[in-house]
């Protein structure tokens, strides 16, 4: 049996011991807690010079606007594009782009064309496209397809390459912006011998429709007719032009008369639309002007199934102000009069005009006959 000191003695040393014990647990914690201040004292430092180089503080990068993508089917080159380079500077905001579809092979670059905005801009699955041929409607999809990879792509405009523009870039923006409709001429089609029975019953003579192949697009629409593989393809087998031009003037060979006269890239977006319940979400006018007032031409090289060309005696600014005056247009199949307006209020018709050369094109931006000219060099 433990002395009366010797067992304080012990205790005292099992005190001390234990004491000792809880100071150096509580050191252990310590160091390890401000380790983890210090650690997470360094991160937020570094997250904070990271955050403060890679973008101000407050500022918030800005909202992309809805895009126009123009759709130009070519030969090879854009001939004007000199007059388009002046109508396309106006936009500062990133408000376009463009996409041609040229021959295979064909290459956009400096030596091809002398505007920057034109510059490898050709698509690179162009296919060969002959007039009145089912090729035309293919290169359409082709250039829809392309410009659809482009997310804020929101209006598809289709211009050849005889189009001028006929107002300013910010004026065109807004005209087709302003409206959720696409402008597709589109009329009933049952005067003409064009429908081919054949097509039914996927195609119905009164679903038929007609009109021009310059079309303004929703990205809605645009992409129904990339979807689309039905339709095409009926059009690819049924809808054929006629034998060549040169038979309208001479007797017409035995056999052909029965044929039907189907122009693919005149029904093709008109009949696709209506097949799919969506006319009553289309302006039916076109907005670019052509003239088929053929029957004053003294030219016989201007008649036939093809609208007037002006040349260069015709570049005057009375000619661009004449179509800008067009304020209705009258369908005569439907006996129906379209009086034109934007954001509900009455307005010129057409944005687009053709067929230009490219001396006429060249005289009347030299003369500022558009209405774009003052705007892109100011």
């Amino acid at each position: 049996m433990l002395s009366p000191k010797l067992g304080a003695r012990l205790e005292r040393m099992k005190r001390r011991s234990n004491s000792g014990k809880f100071h150096h647990r509580w050191k252990r914690k310590f160091f390890a807690l401000l380790l983890i201040a210090i650690c997470l004292a360094t991160f937020l430092l570094m997250e904070s010079e990271y955050s403060r180089i890679k973008m101000p503080p407050l500022i918030s990068p800005p909202l992309q606007k809805p895009k126009i993508a123009f759709l130009f089917i070519a030969r090879n080159r854009i001939p004007l594009d000199i007059v388009w380079d002046a109508f396309f500077q106006a936009d500062t905001e990133n408000k376009f782009s463009i996409y041609v579809h040229s021959r295979p092979g064909f290459l956009l670059n400096s030596a091809t064309t002398r505007s920057i905005f034109f510059l490898n801009r050709q698509v690179n699955d162009s296919v060969q496209v002959d007039w009145g041929a089912a090729s035309m409607i293919q290169a359409e999809r082709i250039l829809l397809r392309s410009a659809l990879m482009d997310p804020f792509n929101e209006r598809f405009i289709f211009l050849s390459d005889s189009c001028i523009p006929l107002y300013n870039f910010s004026y065109t923006y807004d005209y087709l912006v302003s409206t959720p409709n696409s402008f597709v001429d589109s009329f009933a089609d049952k005067k003409e011998s064009r429908y081919n029975p054949k097509m039914y019953p996927m195609i119905s003579v009164d679903d038929w429709r007609k009109g021009s192949q310059w079309v303004v697009l929703t990205r809605n629409h645009a992409t129904v007719i990339v979807e689309d593989k039905t339709v095409f393809s009926m059009f690819q087998l049924q809808c054929k032009k006629k034998p060549p031009e040169f038979w309208r003037d001479h007797p017409i060979p035995a056999g052909t008369s029965a044929e039907h006269d189907c122009i693919p890239d005149e029904h093709y977006v008109q009949t696709l639309l209506t097949l799919k319940g969506l006319e009553g979400e289309i302006t039916r006018r076109s907005l670019t002007h052509s003239s088929w007032d053929l029957t004053s031409s003294r030219d016989p090289h201007r008649k036939g199934w093809h609208p007037v060309t002006y040349k260069l005696a015709d570049a005057t600014s009375r000619l661009v102000q004449s179509i800008k005056a067009i304020d209705n247009i009258y369908f005569e199949t439907e006996y129906r009069r379209e009086w034109c307006t934007s954001k509900g209020k009455p307005s010129p018709c057409f944005l687009f005009a053709r067929k230009f050369t490219r001396p006429t094109a060249l005289r009347l931006l030299n003369m500022s006959a558009f209405g774009f000219i003052k705007e892109a060099t100011t």
